[in-house]
């Protein structure tokens, strides 16, 4: 008499088995998205050596909607005394006038913060290429702390690749701006930032080499 390619006992383990590895993967997605979530009501303002605004679209040197948050943010904190430096990043697209870096310097300058106390980091197409630039421009200067300024869920993805570059970094995002003004937008960013950050920690590379998330 045959018997079934399959046991009863086998067929048991492999559910076992795949409901294991499911109920592994929620969790970590679910724990992921809740961390995610956790840091973005942080807010560190211990005194660093640098305040780090991370870089969002500039439209002929004028900062779009988030950048300018994110500008206006990070002044508060060299305001309050977090730093005495801050440090503006990202580079440029194909016809620009003005790095985003350049575009948020200008922005600090017209709005109170010296020029001297301004330092731009004009390289970066996502958020992993513009901090290796940060990192190394701010430690060839012998700085070592750094406070990361972006939108809210983004803040743990920013600081964890900070941090993964050589930097002793914290987050202080900024709550104002399109990112945060309604629970969908949050929702829908929260869920898109949980996919990045872990891509990130599989592969060590920015999410835009899943092939144009535009998550970076």
């Amino acid at each position: 008499m045959k018997t079934s390619a399959t046991t009863p006992g086998a067929a048991s383990w492999v559910r076992r088995a795949l409901f294991g590895t499911l109920l592994i993967l929620i969790l970590v997605i679910g724990g992921t998205a809740a961390r995610v979530w956790q840091v973005a009501r942080e807010d560190d303002r211990t005194t660093a050596d640098v305040i780090v605004v991370l870089g969002a679209a500039q439209y002929n040197g004028r900062p779009s909607e988030i950048l300018e948050a994110r500008l206006k943010h990070a002044k508060q904190l060299y305001d309050s005394g977090v730093a005495k430096t801050v440090v503006t990043s990202g580079g440029s697209k194909a016809g620009d006038a003005y790095t985003e870096g350049a575009a948020g310097a200008r922005w600090l300058v017209e709005h109170g913060v010296p020029k001297a106390n301004t330092f731009v980091v004009g390289e970066g197409r996502d958020t992993l290429g513009t901090l290796k630039a940060v990192s190394a421009a701010v430690r060839e200067r012998g700085w070592r702390t750094a406070v990361i300024v972006s939108d809210p869920w983004h803040s743990l993805r920013a600081t964890t690749m900070a941090n993964d570059q050589g930097l002793d970094a914290w987050g202080s995002p900024t709550h104002r701006g399109p990112v945060v003004q309604t629970r969908e937008t949050q929702a829908k960013y929260i869920f898109r930032e949980t996919g990045a950050l872990l891509y990130y920690r599989l592969s060590k590379n920015p999410a835009d080499d899943i092939g144009g998330t535009g998550l970076g």
